[in-house]
């Protein structure tokens, strides 16, 4: 069997399916809007990550975006503020700074995550160099 032709494109991959199926199952309320919460802010996180990050002036118009959103959502203080110390880590330059915001909200919503949207955090902690 011959294999695909040279000028195919390869399929892409969603690297956050379980974090996204997580927050579809989540029961209405607190564990959902975690759960979309933290699906926003590592998205925008997957953005600023190795090998092709998004240009700086379209991460930071998508963290001022997401900002207005998290403000209209009800979160634990906790929650709230480590996704939005994501959110903004996002829209600067700095690995590291990105990495200890990832592991905090990783800390911060551990309760709430399924084993395989853990995985998928620290698999996007480790795109860093984290």
């Amino acid at each position: 069997m011959l294999g695909p032709p040279p000028y195919t494109l390869a399929v892409p991959t969603f690297a956050f399916r379980s974090l996204t199926t997580l927050a579809a199952r989540a029961a209405l309320g607190g564990p959902r809007e975690t759960a979309l919460a933290t699906l926003i802010a590592v998205r925008l996180a997957a953005g600023a990550a190795p090998p092709s990050p998004l240009a700086p002036p379209l991460r930071a118009a998508r963290a001022e975006a997401a900002r207005t959103w998290l403000s209209s959502v009800a979160l634990p203080a906790p929650v709230r503020a480590a996704i939005g110390k994501l959110v903004d880590a996002s829209a600067g330059n700095d690995d590291r700074t990105i990495v200890a915001a990832l592991e905090k909200v990783t800390d911060v919503t551990a309760p709430a995550l399924t084993k395989g949207a853990r995985s998928e955090l620290d698999r996007l902690a480790a795109r860093f160099g984290g």
